[in-house]
């Protein structure tokens, strides 16, 4: 797509893996609209970011990171108390695999 337009027939393949029925005048004005983005993206790939370093957001963000601290938890008996069926220090699951 050199020139950034789609035709009806790539509209059409669009809907149909995004499974949506469009009428033929759905098909021509979501078609404009997607050949108006390739567009724009075609925009993009025109401008120099050789300076620009990549970065995973837009404005730095700090660290969300928590001491790792231990704390008082359940105890074995109060965390197992509601499990179905206990075997031995754990929670009894039904085979899933043969």
């Amino acid at each position: 797509m050199a020139d950034s337009t789609l035709s009806n027939k790539d509209v059409h393949n669009v809907a149909f893996l995004a499974r949506l029925a469009l009428s033929p005048e759905e098909e021509q004005r979501f078609g404009q609209q997607l050949s108006n983005i390739l567009g724009y993206i075609k925009q993009l790939e025109s401008v120099d970011v050789s300076g620009v370093q990549p970065m995973a957001h837009a404005v730095p963000l700090p660290a969300l990171e928590r001491e790792d601290v231990v704390r008082p938890s359940l105890s074995r008996d109060d965390a197992l108390r509601n499990a179905p069926q206990r075997v031995g220090e754990g929670v009894a699951v039904p085979k899933i695999i043969e």
